[in-house]
């Protein structure tokens, strides 16, 4: 395996868990997260959609500006 893919795969793998446990805490306060952000966030685990990416469309979701 070489070292760019290594690399973009340890990076999935933190975001990934970055995600868990923020939805993770989010449970433990009795929140949930619906299908939408659980498909954008599988979208930026996987590097398809990066944090920018994400927090606008989490914001626009939530009318947030």
């Amino acid at each position: 395996m070489n070292t760019t893919k290594t690399n973009k795969t340890a990076a999935h793998a933190a975001r990934g868990r970055a995600v868990e446990d923020a939805i993770h805490s989010g449970e433990m306060e009795g929140l949930s997260v619906g299908d939408e952000f659980e498909a954008e966030a599988a979208a930026y685990a996987s590097g398809v959609i990066d944090i920018d990416e994400f927090g606008r469309r989490v914001r626009a979701r939530n009318g947030v500006a």
